[in-house]
């Protein structure tokens, strides 16, 4: 998510985690999934998953790698395989410029006297966790290898450690030398593993006021970096979909300035898989109802670009009344293939406390949870013909 997820610092890790193909057809018949768990894959303009090509529905916990409590996690992942989700997006980046004590998940320490990643009990091995829930309950998870916003560090801790702006961290060789040797680490730990849905560059990456080579350069090469280490998993941008796009109707989030970057023309980099969008209207100033035009056109230009797109973020007050649209928008648009709310909440039971609540938080089958997931589970296997 953006700027409104200031809302935890270090929460899970410290207060929770304490140690206390072209042109698809959305009308397929009922798919047969394998026997076997498979790497997931593009299959025209939908995502095939352990053999069958339909829409999927997944959600956002971006602190599960941060709990300490296997129970926390194999409770959270049972619930959300329950619920018929099925990709489930998580922060695969947890930076640090002063190490935390004992107890407190940190994955990588920055600074131009010595990085460090750390691949302990409080670092990667809650994230190998992770994926070993994923695999136990046969989900699919999106990681993500750095956040745009300081959250968790992100590139403001690259910044803070060997220089240079947000801006110039996309061509600075110090920072993204040492991006290549975080996200190697990581895809080296899980390169075999079929619950990685795809690999993911960014949370929401920015470049303001740059010219729209920057990113687009950048996504270029690191994702082709990224498939040269593993040729198994799908590779994604993670960003918003700003940029001019054709028809659109001129408001901000249409614009270069939005983000530095045009999401239309990113279609074209062959090594990322599948296109990403998001939608925040509070944060950006628009109208609830903007966002189901936002949803169709994006989806018209992955149709024509023969790749698929995942409406990967979403979130409003008031969950169902507003962004139940959406979610029928998504799933009515051929190039939509999938869609995941922000974000999943459940109950922990090392401590019995809920997990983060940033006014978007959909708890496991508690308030909004039947309006926001449970129906539109059933409309999706109704789409998908089970």
């Amino acid at each position: 998510m953006k700027k409104l997820i200031a809302l935890l610092p270090l929460l899970l890790a410290s207060t929770l985690a304490s140690p206390d193909g072209k042109g698809g057809n959305r009308d397929i018949a009922a798919p047969v999934a394998s026997s076997a768990p498979t790497f997931a894959k593009t299959d025209g303009l939908l995502f095939n998953i352990d053999g069958a090509s339909q829409y999927y529905a997944g959600t956002n916990c971006y602190w599960c790698g941060f709990l300490t409590e296997d129970e926390d996690v194999d409770k959270v992942f049972s619930d959300i395989a329950a619920s018929g989700l099925k990709i489930v997006r998580v922060w695969g980046f947890n930076d640090v410029n002063t190490k935390p004590g004992a107890g407190t998940v940190w994955y990588q320490y920055l600074s131009a006297s010595g990085s460090e990643i750390n691949t302990g009990s409080y670092g990667l091995e809650r994230l190998d966790y992770v994926v070993k829930a994923a695999e136990l309950n046969n989900l699919k998870l999106i990681i993500n290898f750095v956040n745009n916003w300081s959250d968790y560090g992100g590139i403001n801790a690259y910044v803070k450690a060997f220089g240079g702006t947000a801006t110039s961290w996309f061509t600075d060789s110090t920072s993204q030398n040492q991006y290549k040797t975080y996200t190697k680490t990581v895809v080296s730990r899980y390169s075999n593993s079929t619950a990685v849905f795809a690999w993911e560059l960014a949370n929401e990456p920015r470049c303001s006021g740059c010219d729209s080579s920057i990113i687009y350069n950048w996504a270029t090469e690191m994702s082709a970096y990224i498939k040269s280490l593993d040729s198994n998993h799908m590779v994604t941008m993670g960003d918003e979909g700003f940029g001019p796009l054709t028809g659109d109707s001129g408001e901000y989030p249409y614009t270069l300035a939005a983000g530095g970057y045009i999401w239309q023309s990113n279609l074209n980099i062959t090594t990322l898989d599948f296109a990403t969008l998001h939608l925040y209207p509070d944060s950006w100033g628009q109208s609830y109802s903007w966002g189901t035009p936002w949803i169709k056109l994006h989806g018209a230009a992955c149709a024509a670009a023969g790749k698929p797109c995942l409406f990967e973020e979403y979130g409003g007050t008031n969950n169902c009344t507003i962004e139940n649209p959406w979610q029928n928008a998504a799933l009515e648009t051929n190039g939509i293939a999938g869609d995941m709310f922000w974000q999943y909440g459940d109950t922990l039971p090392s401590s019995g406390t809920k997990t983060s609540d940033d006014g978007n938080t959909v708890y496991y089958e508690e308030g909004n949870w039947d309006c926001m997931v449970a129906d539109h589970i059933s409309a999706i296997k109704e789409k998908n013909g089970l």
